[in-house]
């Protein structure tokens, strides 16, 4: 069978198993994002391991499959930010930033006393602690919008929190990084110019998103081409996330997210979320749910790793609900609030696999740490918005 055949079913196979595992899900009165993501695990090697069937003979499968992943959690997070406002996030500006990095301290604490525990050394063990703290904000994005609780004040703040502890744990390993591979001198160079970078990342992105792109938008709707306004603002979304991560040593989704938030202030807000709405949900979100099932292979963890994920999993969930609880209750927020912002704190995502993947080329991690921490993924994942569904529940009263 030709390669693009291939590509063709097995986008079918993926597709229409998140929809039926969304479906299944939403019957049971579950997240329809759990759903998505044991499809995934299904799929995947831990059981039918489905890329790997005769028909599927293509090496290059799996790879453009985690491309459509990656462009899916792009467009997932450009909604979110089209869903909130600028003024909003200011507002709740003190409480993100504290929910942010009390949780990322905290685990990057309880995670090195994990990994010494483990015999780890001192380098290593502050690795993994790094490692482990940035949050997910796609998970924690789709299941605040099923749940359509993205825009109270909670979910503004959560969202908020959760990007700055992903730019925190960016920051943090190209900091680790930058003196552990250029000595304390060079270190310190490397970390002024990762500083700088970011500070002229931001400066830039924020004059062009609160000056350009709204005379960009109006100028592109009036003029005669098909679909215009929605392009722009998907040429836009890829400009951002690209820069994000290639000039600013941030991550491609910050990029994105902050892309949708500057569109949020455009009268055309409307249509681009209409236009965008089809095309994400219908194909690429869902293979970004599946693709988090289809990394991981559960029976490939030996028994030490296994013990090792019960640590990992018992440290982010309490330094989640401790240290951004904590954030939350000094910013502000109610008790039951804060319970709210610790537990979307908890899911771990694309960004952790990411520095995962440096860790082990590195040698800062071994094999039984990357697969626990792929397992982590996974389990987070699913964890969450079943707690969230709970935490947020109209009778246990209302933000």
């Amino acid at each position: 069978m030709l390669p693009s055949l291939q590509f063709v079913l097995a986008l079918g196979i993926i597709i229409g198993a998140a929809k039926v595992g969304g479906y299944l899900s939403s019957k049971f009165r579950q997240p329809a994002v759990a759903g998505e993501l044991l499809a995934g695990v299904i799929l995947g090697p831990s059981l039918l391991n489905f890329l790997q069937w005769p028909v599927f003979t293509d090496e290059q499968l799996g790879v453009m499959i985690t491309h459509l992943a990656e462009l899916g959690v792009l467009l997932l997070l450009f909604i979110a930010g089209l869903e909130l406002q600028l003024t909003d996030m200011a507002k709740y500006g003190k409480c993100c930033g504290l929910v942010g990095f009390l949780g990322f301290v905290l685990t990057i604490f309880m995670g090195y006393l994990l990994a010494i525990t483990f015999s780890y050394d001192s380098r290593q063990a502050l690795f993994i602690g790094l490692m482990l703290a940035p949050t997910s904000i796609g998970i924690t994005a789709q299941t605040l919008l099923e749940f359509q609780v993205l825009k109270s004040r909670v979910g503004t703040a959560l969202l908020g929190a959760a990007a700055i502890d992903d730019t925190l744990g960016v920051l943090g390993v190209s900091l680790f990084l930058a003196l552990y591979l250029g000595g304390v001198s060079d270190g310190f160079t490397s970390i002024l110019m990762i500083l700088l970078r970011m500070s002229l990342f931001l400066i830039i992105i924020s004059a062009i998103g609160f000056w350009l792109l709204p005379k960009a938008a109006r100028l592109t709707e009036k003029m005669p081409i098909s679909q215009g306004l929605v392009a722009f603002a998907f040429i836009t979304m890829l400009i951002f996330a690209w820069s994000a991560e290639a000039l600013g040593n941030m991550t491609a989704i910050i990029g994105a997210f902050l892309a949708g938030l500057f569109f949020a202030r455009s009268s055309h807000k409307g249509k681009i979320e209409r236009g965008f709405s089809s095309i994400a949900y219908g194909l690429f979100v869902p293979i970004f749910f599946i693709n988090i099932g289809l990394s991981a292979n559960m029976r490939q963890v030996p028994i030490q790793g296994l013990i090792f994920l019960v640590g990992m999993l018992v440290v982010v969930v309490l330094s989640k609900l401790v240290g951004s609880g904590i954030g939350g209750r000094l910013g502000g927020f109610t008790t039951r609030e804060s319970w709210q912002l610790g537990f979307g704190m908890i899911p771990r995502g694309e960004v952790v696999l990411i520095i995962a993947a440096i860790g082990i080329s590195e040698g800062l991690i071994d094999s039984i740490v990357f697969s626990s921490v792929v397992m982590l993924v996974i389990l987070t994942s699913l964890i969450t918005p079943f707690i969230l569904q709970k935490a947020f529940a109209p009778s246990h009263g209302s933000n």
